[in-house]
């Protein structure tokens, strides 16, 4: 069983309904549906490109999959979660973009967010006492010898490759895309998810999110919405 800590929208936010419609599972409840059927993809092309992530769920990374530190259980990484996030403000970025990373499809910061970065390490540094050091097997599912030396370190230290200064926000939508296909990739997925990141976009909630056992798609077990202690005091 592993756990991680991922940003999401809220169950009802409007851009995790599209997602799901997109990606073809949602995460939160665990239904299933058949990709759109568009001007330029059918919807088994669509299946076929999201087939990665669809496991995953929407979301961005911010403490990688992890399997639980000897004397923490899923009671007390779910308290502290609940407890960090009430006492942590939202990050507003001004917009997300459609991009690129590897050659898959993903929404990014439109542009860099020094905040955003710090709250991203911060969530890695406060969260790494209920990870378990990785295996020698898992290390090597990470294919270190593509790593620099950096994010080798930093996978060695901190359980992921893409932290601190080498983490890129990003909330991926496909697989790895060839150049033949990323055209129509690109004008479906800003078709579909234009109106929904071309506003200021929160970071305003955390989600702890479960793999039951391997190979099984990962589930949101909870979702804490960011500075509720705050509004609490304020009411």
């Amino acid at each position: 069983m592993r756990y991680a800590i991922y940003f999401t929208p809220g169950p009802d936010d409007a851009l995790t309904r599209i997602a799901a419609n997109w990606l073809g599972r949602n995460p939160f409840t665990g239904a299933t549906s058949t990709a759109p059927a568009t001007s330029l993809l059918t919807p088994t092309e669509i299946a076929f490109h999201t087939a990665a992530a669809r496991r995953y769920g929407f979301h961005a990374t911010l403490k990688a999959p992890f399997r639980l530190a000897e004397g923490e259980s899923e009671a007390s990484l779910d308290k502290a979660l609940a407890a960090y996030a009430a006492t942590t403000e939202p990050v507003l970025i001004p917009h997300l973009v459609l991009g690129q990373i590897d050659r898959f499809f993903a929404l990014i910061p439109g542009e860099v967010s020094p905040e955003l970065n710090r709250f991203a390490g911060d969530v890695v540094e406060k969260f790494d006492r209920f990870r378990a050091p990785l295996t020698d097997a898992e290390i090597e599912r990470r294919n270190p010898d593509a790593l620099s030396q950096i994010e080798f370190r930093n996978l060695c230290q901190w359980g992921y490759p893409y932290v601190f200064d080498t983490f890129r926000f990003h909330m991926t939508l496909t697989g790895r895309v060839s150049a033949e296909e990323s055209a129509k990739l690109r004008a479906t997925i800003e078709g579909l998810f234009g109106n929904a990141v071309a506003e200021p976009f929160a970071i305003d909630g955390l989600a702890l999110f479960v793999e039951r056992e391997p190979g099984a798609p990962f589930m949101v077990h909870s979702y804490h919405a960011l500075g509720q202690r705050r509004e609490r005091k304020t009411a």
